[in-house]
Formats: structure tokens, C-alpha cells, sequence
């Protein structure tokens, strides 16, 4: 059981999501950290738009397989004038019979608040 709350995305994988090993794409993996983490940056601001900037230090534990259940959990590092740091931490529930979930994946997504015009704009700290 994990201590994290709920989770921004909870997704199963699927046989479409998976690389010539077998396993699930890094790339998979990182797209929803980038939602997961977004949806934290509005949620915690309220504010519309993001663009993403950096993802720092991706580290993939283990592998996910087909099949799994995988939640990315979120929450807000900082707020700074205009950014939002997010850390994000994956978890997959195996399929079978024992249910185990590991942490399989965690990130640190930085994101900037933008206008209509792409601008950067301040944020509006809770």
C-alpha cells in the first residue's frame, strides 16, 4: 500500500504501449508523468495553461508489463513567480494473483505558467 493519496491518472497498460521486450515504452511512461504532473500544476493554482520545461531526474526502478495498473502520484515541490515544480511517483499493481505494486517510476517536472499569447505569466500562489 503506498502513503500517497489519490492518484492524478490511474491507467491499465496495454499491448499497444509496449516495446520490442516486451515491456512498456519509457516514452508511454513519461507522457503521463507530464499529465499527472500538469494536472497537479492546475489543481494547486487554479490557473489554465502550462507548458512543460524540463523533467528532471526520470529514474525507471523496474519495468512495467502489460497488464499493470500503474498510478502516478503527485504533488507540488514549489511554486516559484512564474514555474511550478511537481514531483511525480509511479506505482504499478502487477497482474496476477499476489496484486504487488512497486514503484516503478518517479520524475521531477518543472512547469510555466502561459497566457493566451504563450507569454510567461505569473502565478497565483494558493
Amino acid at each position: 500500500m503506498n502513503s500517497y493519496g489519490d492518484p492524478a491518472i490511474r491507467i491499465a497498460l496495454l499491448p499497444r504501449d509496449t516495446n520490442s521486450a516486451g515491456t512498456i515504452f519509457g516514452g508511454v511512461i513519461l507522457s503521463y508523468i507530464d499529465m499527472a504532473g500538469a494536472i497537479e500544476a492546475h489543481r494547486r493554482t487554479r490557473m489554465d495553461r502550462f507548458v512543460t520545461v524540463a523533467m528532471r531526474e526520470v529514474i525507471f526502478h523496474k519495468p512495467v508489463f502489460v497488464g499493470d495498473l500503474a498510478s502516478f502520484y503527485a504533488e507540488t515541490v514549489r511554486i516559484g513567480n512564474t514555474s511550478i515544480t511537481v514531483r511525480v511517483i509511479v506505482e504499478a499493481e502487477r497482474v496476477g494473483s499476489s496484486s504487488e505494486r512497486v514503484r516503478v517510476t518517479e520524475a521531477e517536472v518543472v512547469y510555466v505558467a502561459v497566457d493566451a499569447t504563450r507569454q510567461k505569466i505569473k502565478i497565483n500562489k494558493p
